[in-house]
């Protein structure tokens, strides 16, 4: 069998934690900031975890080595 090769878009994309949660960048803070509020900027800071089913699916197809 051939090794599985990791996505390369996903590898930019999401990181695993040590306990196996799976990290993204929230979407919405590249350009049009003058449209959101202060407080929708502010919220969007940082990563945030992936729901448990849908982590489950990222390191199943996207990152099986990760």
């Amino acid at each position: 069998m051939p090794k599985l090769k990791t996505k390369s878009g996903a590898k930019k994309r999401f990181k695993i934690t040590g306990t196996g949660k799976v990290m993204y960048a929230q979407a919405g803070k590249r350009h049009g900031m003058i449209k959101r509020t202060n407080k929708q900027i502010r919220n969007l800071r940082g990563t945030s975890a992936l729901f448990k089913t849908d982590g489950d699916n990222i390191k199943k197809y996207f990152l099986p080595n990760g």
